[in-house]
């Protein structure tokens, strides 16, 4: 058996979040991925709900410190860990105190947060620096949901020269767990830096930003994209198969981990990235 490394960009996960199919798959897809002999390294944002005591959470000196700067402000990166004992597996949070400390997951008691874009940039670009600080090179980065939609237009245009990503395939799963208010017309001059070009952008440039439009952005800059719940969008898989992109259809109730773990481990040797 071929180990392989796979780093997770989650968006939720059991049991620092409340039970849904994200969370659900959040918790086991990596530790049966571990439990299978592969390396694993499993992220997330710490939002303001998760409760840092009870969760046992604390920073990890060494590598916080960086100052990540999002529409010309600069925002301190702060990593903390958890583990989760029983799985023998170890969660890297991602926080800033601007964006999440003090913060609820997408919304207020009135509406949900006008910079949520913003926010997920922040935590993607947390995740890459951190990954990086690691000297860590992932064979396979798994993308799960709209917060971690930006991660793979990202890595692949900004960071594809990179050591820790040359060969990195990247996944992403869709849910749906859309949002109701589009990001600014100008969201894509926030997320375009060095080797991002205009055309990457074509999808969500000068224009509201959509949920749907983020997922195609995802999409475009993927290698395979994972169905992970029923009521995904027919557009979004139309789409999928449009750009030609390995699709996994992983929509039984019962999380299937030898399912994913084939489809992760198909790519193989890296090949020309996705720019269809």
């Amino acid at each position: 058996m071929t180990k392989t490394k796979v780093l997770f960009i989650n968006t939720e996960m059991q049991p620092y979040m409340p039970e849904s199919r994200m969370a659900m798959i959040g918790r086991n897809l990596p530790q049966g991925i571990q439990d299978a002999g592969h390396e694993i390294r499993t992220f997330m944002p710490r939002f303001g709900t998760i409760n840092e005591r009870r969760n046992q959470l604390h920073e990890v000196i060494r590598l916080s410190g960086m100052n990540l700067i999002i529409n010309e402000t600069d925002h301190p990166l702060i990593i903390k860990v958890a583990s989760i004992q029983s799985a023998r597996m170890q969660v890297y949070f991602i926080d800033n105190d601007d964006y999440f400390t003090h913060r609820n997951q997408y919304a207020d008691e009135n509406d949900e947060y006008e910079d949520n874009g913003e926010r997920a940039f922040f935590y993607v670009r947390g995740v890459v620096e951190t990954v990086r600080k690691l000297r860590w090179q992932p064979d396979v980065i798994v993308c799960q949901g709209w917060f971690a939609a930006v991660a793979p237009v990202y890595i692949r245009k900004h960071y594809g020269d990179d050591p820790c990503f040359r060969h990195s395939k990247i996944v992403t799963a869709l849910y749906n767990d859309t949002f109701n208010r589009p990001f600014h017309s100008g969201y894509s001059t926030t997320i375009k830096c060095e080797g991002i070009t205009k055309s990457d952008l074509s999808e969500i440039r000068d224009k509201a930003v959509t949920h749907s439009m983020l997922c195609k952005l995802a999409i475009k800059f993927s290698d395979g994209v994972v169905v992970a719940e029923k009521g995904v969008s027919d557009e979004l898989l139309a789409y999928a198969e449009q750009k030609e992109r390995k699709i996994l259809k992983a929509t039984e109730e019962t999380l299937n981990v030898g399912k994913y773990e084939k489809f992760l481990q198909s790519f193989g040797e890296p090949e020309e990235a996705p720019a269809k």
